[in-house]
């Protein structure tokens, strides 16, 4: 291959030249250069990736059995977005969780339009703070990095128990490393749990305890961290007691389920981002793990199987990030095991028990 060919990026040219100097180049098939990455490997990548940005153009770079591939292509143009559907999502969702809290807690807003604010704000308040936080978190972590993002979307849903499906970001461009993949990953949950703990320890705080039989609604598996709160503000409840949740415990325990369902090391969810960072291409087959795991825990809860489905259906594949050559550092590893901690703490086998009337 002649070291003054000439490639063309975004209407620019580099000469071959620019990247043999970092690379032993063994063969190039259209937009994908094939060969060696000199040592030190980390100096070179960062050279090379200064040549195509400096092109205008981007490029994916990985490891192959025979040294290591790059890919590149042209930077998609940037997409502006108005705001106006994220606030009208979420002013919708702020009426809808105010309207479930409100029921579920005595009121009738359809009679009485002032009980949706004198009862239904706790739950609303509560559950709007640990989705809210845990979508920024994401968004901020994500623009931090230099990837595209959008501000966070919330579902309004008249569900009886929520009021909402949660709320989302959307990723408009490659993440560039496995690191960035870890920290956009777990930032949310991260942030999202830790402002689940105060909400659920203000929420249990005002909690009651009550005989069982008196006690109505849905009976909740207590995650470690929810069993270890209560246990602490509610000690020795005794036989025939339980506790009936204040809104805003039930918004912090609805808060350490959603992370628990995020941190799942399948497809894009939070769990998935951190486990394709941690194990590469071999994810594909934590993801059937996981998969035939929830499938068995439908034992425990008939909604398992029904993620695991869901799942499947919406695809268990993980684009690659930009760089997928650079390892984790320690940093990085800290924070999976941050990931793992808070799973361990979130997760519960069966969420929902059964009804009591």
């Amino acid at each position: 291959m002649p070291p003054d060919e000439q490639l063309v990026a975004e209407g620019r040219e580099f000469s071959l030249d620019d990247l043999s100097r970092y690379m032993q180049i063994e063969g190039i098939r259209g937009n994908r250069i094939t060969g060696r990455i000199h040592e030190p490997v980390a100096e070179n990548l960062a050279a090379i990736k200064r040549v195509f940005r400096d092109a205008g153009s981007i490029a994916c770079f990985e490891l192959t059995p025979e040294g290591h591939a790059i890919t590149w292509g042209y930077a998609p143009p940037k997409r502006k977005r108005g705001l106006w559907v994220n606030l009208l999502l979420f002013a919708l969702t702020i009426v809808t969780t105010l309207l479930v809290g409100s029921i579920n807690n005595g009121g009738d807003p359809f009679r009485r339009p002032l009980d949706m604010l004198l009862l239904g704000w706790p739950f609303s308040l509560s559950i709007i703070l640990v989705l809210g936080s845990h979508e920024l978190a994401h968004y901020f972590t994500a623009r931090r990095l230099g990837v595209a993002a959008t501000p966070p979307y919330f579902l309004p849903v008249p569900h009886p128990m929520t009021g909402t499906m949660g709320a989302f970001i959307r990723i408009d461009s490659p993440v560039p490393t496995k690191s960035a993949l870890v920290r956009v990953g777990v930032s949310g949950p991260l942030i999202g749990f830790l402002v689940a703990l105060p909400v659920c320890f203000i929420g249990l705080m005002l909690s009651k305890p009550v005989d069982v039989i008196a006690s109505k609604g849905i009976q909740l598996g207590s995650p470690l961290i929810f069993w270890a709160i209560s246990e602490l503000l509610h000690p020795n409840l005794g036989p025939g007691k339980d506790l009936m949740l204040h809104p805003a415990a039930f918004a912090g325990w609805l808060g350490l389920f959603v992370t628990a369902m995020n941190l799942l090391p399948i497809g894009q969810l939070d769990g998935g981002h951190v486990a394709y960072a941690v194990f590469g291409r071999r994810w594909r087959k934590l993801s059937w793990f996981v998969i035939a795991a929830l499938v068995l825990m439908g034992f425990f809860w008939a909604g398992w199987p029904f993620w695991a489905v869901l799942a499947v259906m919406l695809g268990l594949r993980h684009p690659p990030p930009l760089d997928d050559i650079t390892p984790l550092n320690r940093a990085d590893w800290r924070l999976v095991a941050v990931a793992v901690i808070i799973i361990v703490l979130t997760l519960t086998p069966a969420p929902f028990g059964s009804v009591r009337f």
